[in-house]
């Protein structure tokens, strides 16, 4: 059975275990045929690994409340506190303030100025993690999506301001249509000769 964690607070192997998990491996690469003991030797493992994971999720609850018991106790527990606190920082522990607290408190202890140092670092890591987070979240995915689409504005991009309308010219004046259209004949009437009539009209020859 794999051990929760090992000098680095990572999961340790026993040799037997890490000749499976090379077959597996090797398996995962090169496919071929399985014979049954190796997939039960697998299945074993897997069984091993997932039992090792929850005991480790145990023993890191339990070192964390001896932290806390170790810090509400100082500064009479001091080496005791000093050591755990090392040990749950090598197995990914981030310091909070309290911890913080607690070592300026002991920045007389070589050992305890020397792991204030290094909780530092971690916190400022923490505190930039945090904040490049927030940065990437300031624009919901809504708005994000809208500024994506054909015709969205963007902060590149200047607002189209209405362009000025051409003046309004009044309508033209059409003649109109009720009114009958004159003739040539009543625009020019046919001019009168001047004169006497003339003697003998040819309707009266006629008649005598």
């Amino acid at each position: 059975m794999p051990t929760p964690y090992g000098s680095h607070g990572g999961m340790a192997f026993g040799a037997e275990e890490l000749r499976v998990l090379r077959r597996a491996l090797a398996l995962a690469l090169h496919p071929s045929p399985v014979s049954a003991e190796d997939v039960q030797d697998c299945l074993r493992l897997a069984e091993s690994v997932d039992e090792a994971l929850h005991e480790g999720a145990r023993l890191r609850a339990f070192l964390l409340a001896d932290l806390a018991r170790y810090r509400a106790a100082l500064p009479g527990t001091a080496g005791g506190y000093l050591v755990l606190l090392e040990e749950v920082l090598a197995a990914g522990y981030r310091p909070n303030p309290d911890d913080l607290a607690a070592l300026r408190a002991l920045r007389g202890n070589p050992a305890a100025a020397a792991l204030l140092d290094r909780c530092r670092v971690l916190a400022e890591q923490d505190v930039r993690t945090r904040l490049a987070g927030r940065s990437v979240a300031a624009v919901p995915a809504s708005r994000t999506r809208l500024l994506a689409l054909p015709g969205g504005r963007s902060a590149d991009r200047p607002e189209k301001t209405a362009e000025p309308k051409p003046p309004s010219r009044p309508p033209s004046r059409t003649p109109r249509t009720d009114r009958p259209i004159p003739t040539p004949g009543e625009v020019f009437p046919p001019r009168r000769k001047s004169g006497p009539p003339p003697a003998n009209p040819p309707q009266q020859l006629a008649a005598g």
